[in-house]
């Protein structure tokens, strides 16, 4: 019998007569060839979900370890400090109805979270004392994200192209500390920072800026830098190891899946994926998030209105899809709405509750709901003919037994 290897992730054609491989809640890991392993690569269930706290409002909107070591998640419309025994404490209110994800940063002194409004918020890290930002020049107009790169702490102007920063190692606010992306007439969607550079992300185009120590305003445009992408999806947007990825929007179109490092942009996503995602009524509403585990690290991409979550392998770039089921049996969208790495722990919060979950690769129940897993295989033939088979031998390790961790 021919031995049949599945060493890619999913990919579910337009046309299932092309391809029809789903590959949900497992992850492809590569084998070392070099040293005679009989196959190239593995399938390993993705990371269960473990309750680790539970705040008092919901959803999760955000989750931030600051310089001082704390977690902070906003639940509902408060903000909490979390303790490394998990136990919630509430700092202050933000702006109340909203469900949308928030942005927090920090200087080392002060952390800043903001919301998508005209308001902000401080905490000061040395006392968590919290309270709005206060801006007596009226320079500071909210932001959908706050960073921080050499001292300053960064935010795009929603509905503008501009962006502005705080002053040094404060919050305070210069009235000429801001400045336009202007390359392209495009509006500023977000930035984030990589590589000690900021990338200007706006609906089609993105600018590079980096600290030249100007005395007027400290960051310039990288001279013969630009991007001709930018982004559909604002919360699609997260940075790791120098490089961002985003739901990207262009002067062509929308919908594909890309890295941007190194002042270039590189599809991740693939046909399938990209025919997936235009089926979707929304796809504007993308949230991404990054963390790690197992050695691998991952870009988590989730549509709310979809109710899809899928998951990029940047470690082996591959994808697969992510679903929790409910007590019926139905599949959904996966429960993190927001990642953190802190106390030892990968977290992430809930959509729809106060729940803070750890992700375990050693717990197979998403907070004891089971969780289902499906690798479908590729087509079987034989230049047209029929094939048959008299038996089939799966090599998998089963009823594995997950060891007691504590929270």
């Amino acid at each position: 019998m021919p031995r049949l290897q599945l060493t890619g992730g999913a990919y579910q054609a337009r046309n299932v007569i092309a391809s029809a491989q789903r590959c949900l809640n497992l992850y492809v890991e590569t084998m070392p060839q070099a040293v005679g392993e009989p196959s190239p690569a593995a399938l390993y269930p993705t990371a269960g979900l473990v309750r680790v706290a539970y705040l008092p409002q919901g959803p999760v909107r955000g989750l931030y370890r600051a310089t001082n070591d704390t977690l902070y998640a906003v639940g509902g419309s408060t903000l909490y400090a979390i303790s490394l025994a998990w136990l919630p404490v509430a700092l202050g209110s933000i702006t109340p109805g909203l469900t949308s994800p928030v942005s927090m940063s920090d200087n080392g002194n002060t952390l800043v979270l903001v919301d998508g409004t005209s308001n902000g918020w401080q905490v000061t890290l040395a006392t968590n004392a919290f309270a709005p930002v206060s801006d007596p020049t009226g320079s500071f107009r909210g932001a959908d994200r706050v960073d921080y790169l050499d001292t300053y702490l960064l935010f795009n102007v929603p509905g503008t192209p501009q962006f502005q920063t705080t002053q040094s190692l404060a919050v305070t606010f210069d009235s000429l500390y801001f400045a336009n992306k202007e390359s392209h007439s495009d509006l500023l969607v977000t930035l984030a920072v990589a590589k000690r550079e900021i990338w200007l992300i706006g609906e089609t185009t993105t600018e590079v800026w980096y600290n030249s120590g100007a005395a007027d305003f400290p960051f310039e445009s990288m001279p013969s830098v630009f991007v001709d992408h930018g982004t559909c999806a604002k919360y699609s947007v997260a940075a790791t190891d120098n490089a961002i990825y985003l739901l990207a929007a262009d002067r062509q179109g929308q919908g594909i899946v890309m890295q941007c490092a190194g002042y270039q942009s590189t599809r991740i996503s693939n046909y399938a994926l990209e025919t997936e995602l235009a089926g979707y009524p929304v796809i504007s509403d993308a949230i991404g998030m990054t963390y790690q585990y197992n050695g691998h690290v991952f870009y988590h991409l989730t549509f709310p209105a979809a109710d899809k979550t899928w998951l990029y392998d940047i470690t082996t770039g591959q994808w697969s899809e992510l679903a929790w089921l409910d007590a019926g049996g139905a599949e959904h969208r996966h429960r993190a709405n927001c990642a953190a790495s802190c106390y030892g722990r990968v977290v992430v919060g809930d959509w729809q509750s106060g729940a803070i979950y750890r992700l375990d690769p050693n717990v197979y129940t998403d907070d004891g709901q089971p969780i289902r897993r499906q690798r479908a295989f590729p087509h079987l033939v034989n230049d047209g003919k029929r094939l048959f088979y008299r038996q089939f031998i799966a090599d998998m390790d089963a009823g594995t037994v997950a060891p007691a961790v504590a929270g």
